[in-house]
């Protein structure tokens, strides 16, 4: 399993420091990849190829790049030149985000969400194949050719959770990434699911990219109820509720990994031998000890798999 960093906390920076450093951090400690989320108004894929040159080893990752917001020919547009600028280390993670933020916050309306996810993937592969696509959708739809000016194909995750979604990323992406999803919920329902899927449509085996917060510290009970505050409401959305029900825990912290080391370690371990590929970790410690207890733990775990 590869290990990466998932720097997640853009919405509250002031300045591009701060995420300038993280990626050059995470390239110097010797991590597979380097994830951020399309939030906010920063703008994951400009900033991969902002750092390419001072992070020059690790993969780049959208978790992820909300569907509606972007039409499939303006993603292709961003992705394809970001792969210019980057090379071969591009992932493209993307997801259709949620019914409340969707219709709440975006004021857009939510329908059909399976078939806007395959008419999305069907028009945003062909351009990321060859710039060629003829597809006719019933929300999605484009024709035309357009010169791809890189050889760099960008590989593309779905973020997904329930069957028909998994069923979708295994027949028309490259795999999945997951957000709060757990050791057993990824071993009994996501694994097996995406990877008949795959196998159904004759494709390679899925990646399973895995993120959930770390925090290496003596005091895992306490540890544990600021994470089930800070990510309260995440519990009360359908998607991640179905699968922290699968998971047989209350709330988000349930799945956080969190205890000391040989505890954090063990629940990688666990990650693992679910068939997580890849995992991100989004570091969190309340003090400067337990920020750098976590980060020693993940360059250990990173230093034995794959970069």
């Amino acid at each position: 399993m590869r290990i990466g960093i998932n720097f997640s906390n853009t919405t509250t920076l002031g300045s591009l420091e701060p995420v300038i450093e993280s990626a050059r951090r995470c390239d110097a400690d010797g991590f597979a990849h380097w994830w951020l989320p399309q939030a906010g108004y920063l703008d994951a894929l400009t900033v991969f190829g902002a750092v390419a040159e001072v992070a020059p080893h690790i993969e780049f990752g959208t978790a992820v790049v909300p569907t509606w917001l972007y039409p499939p020919h303006t993603l292709a547009a961003k992705a394809l030149t970001t792969s210019a600028l980057v090379g071969e280390r591009l992932t493209l993670g993307i997801g259709l985000s949620h019914r409340a933020v969707v219709e709440k916050r975006l004021r857009m309306t939510w329908e059909k969400p399976i078939r806007h996810a395959i008419d999305y993937l069907s028009v945003l592969n062909g351009m990321l194949d060859d710039g060629q696509v003829d597809y006719d959708g019933e929300i999605h739809s484009a024709n035309g050719r357009y010169p791809v000016f890189t050889e760099h194909r960008p590989s593309v995750l779905l973020g997904a959770l329930g069957p028909q979604m998994l069923e979708v990323a295994g027949r028309l992406a490259g795999g999945t990434i997951t957000w709060l999803t757990g050791p057993r919920t990824l071993r009994d329902h996501i694994v097996p699911t995406i990877r008949r899927a795959a196998e159904t449509a004759g494709r390679a085996n899925p990646r399973i990219v895995a993120s959930l917060i770390v925090t290496v510290t003596d005091d895992e009970r306490g540890v544990r109820a600021r994470h089930a505050e800070n990510l309260a409401g995440y519990g009360s959305l359908p998607s991640y509720r179905a699968v922290l029900d699968r998971e047989g825990v209350d709330t988000p912290a349930g799945v956080c990994l969190v205890g000391d080391e040989e505890s954090v370690g063990a629940q990688l371990e666990e990650l693992a031998d679910a068939g997580v590929t890849d995992f991100a970790a989004v570091e969190v410690g309340r003090n400067p000890e337990e920020k750098q207890r976590t980060r020693a733990l993940l360059k250990a775990a990173a230093a034995k798999g794959d970069r």
